[in-house]
């Protein structure tokens, strides 16, 4: 847990590159941009990252979406996103300059959490011309079902065996690896499993080797950072292991914290299970760990 400069090892959690504050159309009332930067400060980290979310409810021009055998436009429909609401850039960019005033001796970065960036290119270039973002993170919170694009806990309500769910999100996420070059990490790469059916056998990482394995080559290849998100079940030593024997060079950490107390939670466990992985701190306290 050290990173050395010329003279000195400091010894130093890292930074939390998953953060939402009340700029989330999920958070609202229970985010505080400036408290989460207190917390961050009361636990020694050296830089936090707010990567808002970025969803979208309708496609765009220049999206791409799946074609559809069951729909009758022709492409998927995305279903359930009532509460999804666009990033308000200009007030967010304002409290990010609030917050680097207030607290110096942290270094705030700003960012994005873009959902579904292969599927939606267009409505996310857009976002992303209309500000200067540090850290994008690319996720999926969704699996295609039936000429629908639902969220995971949908479809395992809808009875989907959820082994035959998972591998069908593993998929997806090989479509947004190979489909989208705009991010620079991958966030909560097994993001189904925090909704696991309670009525199921134990989610078994085990069982899903050979596709964690093929995401994390794809991504190896791509060059780009895995996350390690401590809000998801957290991750095995054999598990990240697979990531470093798959080619993977760096390693982001992420609380995904949608309430200021949930800065950096659980970041020192996660630090011994990347370090029992093969990484260790990188070229200063702010970069990625890396091999």
């Amino acid at each position: 847990m050290s990173w050395k400069s010329d003279e000195t090892i400091v010894a130093m959690l890292p930074p939390d590159n998953h953060v939402h504050s009340q700029f989330s159309w999920d958070t609202r009332s229970n985010g505080s941009m400036e408290l989460a930067c207190a917390r961050a400060v009361e636990l020694g980290l050296p830089a936090i990252a707010f990567t808002e979310h970025v969803d979208f409810t309708a496609w765009g021009h220049d999206d791409l979406p799946p074609v559809s055998t069951v729909s009758g436009s022709g492409h998927v429909s995305i279903a359930h996103r009532e509460r999804v609401q666009p990033l308000d850039i200009e007030a967010y960019q304002a409290s990010i300059a609030r917050c680097r005033d207030k607290f110096p001796q942290l270094r705030i970065l700003t960012g994005i959490e873009t959902g579904e960036p292969h599927l939606f290119a267009g409505s996310v270039a857009q976002v992303l011309g209309s500000g200067a973002f540090e850290r994008v993170l690319g996720s999926l919170h969704s699996v295609v079902h039936e000429g629908r694009i639902l969220s995971p806990e949908r479809v395992f309500a809808l009875g989907v065996a959820p082994e035959d769910a998972m591998r069908r999100y593993f998929e997806g996420l090989l479509d947004l690896i190979k489909g989208s070059d705009v991010f620079q990490v991958l966030a909560h790469c097994d993001f189904p499993r925090r909704y696991w059916p309670t009525g199921a056998r134990p989610y078994d990482e085990a069982l899903f080797e050979e596709e964690y394995r093929t995401v994390f080559r794809a991504l190896a290849t791509s060059g780009r950072a895995l996350e390690i998100n401590t809000r998801s079940p957290l991750w095995s030593v054999e598990l990240m292991r697979w990531w470093y024997e798959e080619g993977g060079e760096a390693v982001s950490f992420g609380s995904d914290a949608h309430v200021p107390y949930r800065v950096g939670a659980q970041f020192e466990l996660a630090v011994d299970v990347v370090e029992a992985a093969g990484f260790r701190p990188g070229r200063d306290q702010f970069d990625f760990w890396r091999r």
